[in-house]
């Protein structure tokens, strides 16, 4: 197995203490430095996107699939 195909393995590999993944774990520790950044304010997806770019390659489509399955909620905008 090559380096690349063990770090996409490890990559969708939820964590034994949370079932979260990394790119998840990043999604979500991203979000709250955001929202402590903004005064509790709702962080917009796109900054939230820009942000989680600088960790994870991942298209805009493929970070609503994760908002949505952490259960992040937008207001609508």
């Amino acid at each position: 197995m090559s380096p690349d195909e063990l770090n996409t393995l490890l990559e969708a590999m939820p964590d034994v203490r949370d079932g979260l993944t990394r790119t998840e774990r990043i999604i979500l520790y991203v979000l709250q430095e955001t929202q402590r950044e903004l005064d509790g304010r709702n962080v917009p997806t796109v900054m939230l996107y820009g942000r989680v770019l600088e960790y994870v390659d991942l298209s805009e489509q493929e970070l609503h699939l994760y908002l949505d399955r952490l259960g992040v909620k937008g207001d609508g905008r």
